[in-house]
């Protein structure tokens, strides 16, 4: 029988569909040689700007592989290009997994933190939003599961390998010190069979040693 709460902890599979980019403006009737001129001239500066944003990308992508390199963190490729799947050690959440994105106007940080609430549902999203107010750079925020993720951005231009170690510091401290709390509003239940069952079977308890308030003997 499978403990009630390894179905909690659970990493989800981080599946997001690639943006489509409609590279070209809508086509219209051209009456004369000028207004021939400005479309061609509005196609090429598109392109440039197009350009420009690929080249930002690369280089952001440089930037973040030079940082993976330095810290020399476990991670995977993603489904995307510019996508750089996470593996990072904690305290509280032995693991956390973070996928960083490079886009089109930012670099993105989305950590998952935990699996949508059984129950005490107020409490839970009033403390999630109450402590989005506290966050530097970084937010909670659901997928369309209800499931709670981290996520922090920061603009191209701005991003740096010290950036970078600064984002991913402030996510991975987040969802650490925010696990057992949202465990004990959301999941308090779970945690109680979970206590239940160890207790029945002499198996050992001391991973849940923070949840000690809802023992019941």
């Amino acid at each position: 029988m499978t403990p009630p709460l390894a179905v909690i902890m659970q990493d989800p599979l981080i599946m997001q569909n690639p943006s489509i980019v409609d590279p070209g403006p809508p086509g219209r009737k051209l009456h004369d040689q000028r207004n021939l001129h400005d479309h061609g001239e509005g196609w090429r500066r598109e392109r440039v700007g197009m350009r420009s944003v690929e080249e930002r990308k690369t280089a952001v992508e440089a930037v973040v592989e030079a940082w993976i390199a330095d810290t020399e963190v476990p991670y995977e490729a993603g489904a995307r290009r510019g996508e750089y799947v996470l593996q990072l050690p904690g305290e509280a959440k032995l693991r956390t997994t973070v996928s960083l994105v490079v886009g089109d106007r930012a670099l993105k940080a989305l950590a998952f933190v935990v699996r949508r609430p059984d129950e005490n549902h107020e409490e839970f999203y009033r403390w999630l939003l109450t402590h989005n107010l506290r966050l530097p750079g970084a937010a909670f925020a659901l997928d369309r599961l209800g499931d709670v993720y981290l996520v922090g951005r920061l603009p191209l231009d701005a991003v740096t390998v010290d950036g970078i170690d600064d984002l991913i510091g402030v996510v991975l401290a987040t969802a650490d010190s925010a696990f057992n709390d949202l465990l004990s509003l959301g999941f308090a239940t779970s945690i109680r069979k979970e206590w239940a069952w160890r207790l029945s079977r002499g198996e050992p308890t001391c991973h849940l040693a923070a949840f000690e308030h809802l023992r019941e003997d």
